[in-house]
């Protein structure tokens, strides 16, 4: 029980005692077992028949929040442990509840906390966008899709927001504090057009920089989809194990320097059995001369590298495949030779989105955004746990 007598909150005049409410609320558990709380509220009534303020009960946000089936204490644990990478099921099975009553704290005491932690983005110098499937909707199973926006140096998820196109990747930036965007250097880039567009019209003063795992990849799809071509067209199906293009299809994707003389020469013999034309040879090379890209250290030698490949790929002697590789890497150069200079990558932003499939994958999928979002944040965007504790959500 409180002590001390409050005051009305309509009129601000004396009120009198109407009795006692016991709550029962779910309070951290202890020792293994669910433990509940049971708290004697105080009802007070204004005794000024005018004031019209009626009854009220007493409040003690350190016990638990206003219309709260959770302890304060119960569920500041719980947003550490779901924070920390516990699904909401195992958190309500050991505080003994239902799984709507714990994930409505862990939204209010999470969505506090990242409201409270203002320094947790802080000034963000490399900006990483990627996009990740957030469900299958519908009996057509349609998907949806969100962006995750990352701080590369500091390898922290920043937000998530719903859509893969420009117009939502623009909505975001503009709603972010202008002096945000404009301390934003570099922005690492996976090849999409969509997050091209979106940097061009919200982030002009920053310079894009395209992944180099994704222009790599690239080619590496380029050589498989020859060699896919070359089996059909010569031996009229799919390629099948004992096929010589397909028993050399892991060869091809290795770098050259990763080949042992017992690899080199079985890729060269296969390659002489099963590329007639050598269009397969062809792409290999031009997958080789791709990742010398990224070999080259100086900035003005991998600009005039780059240009030349991608004039060289285009010759019309070389497949249709590499022809596209070719005008792909014409139309990304600016971003692939800007790596040169920020030296960054997408890589903590495929980081981020590994950590948001496995939230997704412990928790069996998401329906709901808002707790989607706010599960992402508390994992994975690094929040300052300590302010949790001084926390009064409303």
């Amino acid at each position: 029980r409180l002590v001390g007598r409050p005051r009305c909150g309509v009129c601000g005049g004396g009120v009198r005692s109407k009795g006692w409410k016991r709550v029962r609320l779910v309070d951290q558990p202890s020792f293994g077992r669910s433990v509940r709380l049971e708290w004697s509220k105080r009802r007070w009534v204004c005794p000024d028949a005018g004031c019209g303020a009626g009854s009220f009960t007493e409040r003690a946000p350190w016990i638990a929040p206003v219309r709260a089936r959770l302890t304060t204490r119960a569920a500041r644990w719980a947003t550490r442990q779901v924070g920390g990478g516990r699904t909401v099921s195992e958190v309500a099975e050991e505080l003994g509840c239902d799984w709507h009553t714990v994930s409505k704290e862990v939204n209010r005491w999470g969505e506090a906390l990242l409201e409270a932690d203002r320094d947790r983005v802080g000034t963000v110098e490399a900006l990483g966008l990627d996009e990740t499937l957030f469900l299958r909707q519908g009996p057509r199973r349609l998907r949806m899709w969100v962006t995750s926006a990352v701080d590369i140096r500091n390898s922290r998820l920043i937000d998530v927001f719903p859509g893969k196109d420009a117009k939502g990747a623009v909505r975001w930036l503009l709603g972010q504090p202008a002096g945000w965007r404009e301390n934003i250097r570099w922005a690492a880039l996976d090849l999409s057009g969509a997050y091209r567009s979106a940097c061009n019209q919200a982030l002009p003063q920053a310079v894009q920089v395209a992944d180099p795992f994704h222009v790599v990849r690239l080619a590496n799809l380029c050589l498989d989809r020859v060699r896919r071509r070359v089996q059909e067209e010569t031996l009229g199906r799919r390629g099948r194990k004992h096929d010589d293009l397909y028993r050399i299809r892991k060869l091809l994707t290795l770098a050259r320097e990763r080949l042992d003389d017992h690899g080199r020469q079985r890729l060269t013999g296969l390659l002489q059995a099963g590329d007639p034309r050598g269009e397969v040879r062809t792409a290999w090379h031009a997958k080789e001369t791709v990742r010398g890209i990224y070999q080259t250290p100086h900035p003005r030698e991998g600009d005039q590298y780059t240009r030349l490949l991608a004039a060289d790929l285009q010759n019309e002697s070389h497949p249709p495949e590499v022809n596209q590789l070719g005008r792909t890497l014409h139309n990304w150069h600016q971003q692939i030779v800007a790596w040169h200079h920020a030296h960054i990558s997408n890589g903590p932003t495929e980081s981020a989105n590994n950590l948001i499939k496995r939230t997704k994958r412990i928790a069996f999928g998401f329906r709901n955004f808002r707790n989607y979002r706010t599960r992402l944040l508390l994992y994975a965007g690094k929040p300052n746990w300590n302010l949790l504790h001084n926390l009064t959500p409303p």
